[in-house]
């Protein structure tokens, strides 16, 4: 991964551009127009995964990403805002977001903040003793929780694994039309979450 140029926008368009992201399945409704939104700085043990699971080389390749990001004089767990990415290869720019995390409440009352999107950067900064900046909301609506549950055991039951076997649980669960779920982060951004990267086993 070569990254060419960065642009970064400020904290006041990575709010601005979050109240415009829409539901995947339902584009006229936008999920976090009316929700609390703020950049904090949180404790990886503070941080409730709802994956099972981390792939060796999605963290190999945000690990990279880190590295090129310093190269251009930028944090990975500081954005401060988001960044626009230029990469080598590759015609269309990408749009980088902190990590984001929704506050849940659950069915016996317990709270959770749930990773919706970056699990991949949280574990990287929890191996690295990183407090990371991320987007932390609040206030989403009852009716539209983020589609999993967050894990019982937390970051105990979060494996390191090479490849996905057959048959894993990913994630559980919260109803059986669970898309209906998602959050479209590329309504309001840019290719987020693309392209990935290919690495080659060690």
């Amino acid at each position: 991964m070569e990254v060419l140029k960065v642009v970064h926008h400020s904290p006041g368009e990575l709010l601005e551009k979050l109240r415009r992201v829409t539901m995947l399945t339902d584009p006229d409704c936008y999920i976090y127009r009316d929700v609390f939104i703020s950049l904090e700085k949180i404790h990886t043990r503070c941080l409730a995964p709802a994956q099972s699971y981390v792939l060796t080389g999605e963290l190999q390749k945000v690990r990279e990403l880190k590295w090129e990001l310093a190269r251009h004089g930028y944090d990975l767990f500081h954005l401060d805002g988001y960044v626009t990415l230029h990469l080598a290869g590759y015609d269309e720019p990408v749009d980088l977001l902190p990590p984001v995390i929704e506050e849940s409440v659950e069915a016996d009352g317990s709270v959770f903040n749930i990773i919706c999107d970056g699990m991949h950067r949280v574990y990287l900064a929890r191996l690295e003793w990183v407090i990371p900046q991320v987007i932390f909301i609040r206030g989403v609506p009852k009716d539209r929780p983020y589609y999993a549950y967050p894990l019982p055991g937390g970051w105990s039951q979060v494996a390191l694994r090479e490849d996905l076997p057959p048959g894993l649980i990913k994630k559980w669960h919260r109803i059986r039309d669970y898309k209906s779920l998602y959050r479209n982060f590329n309504s309001a951004f840019h290719n987020v979450g693309g392209p990935r990267g290919r690495f080659q086993k060690v």
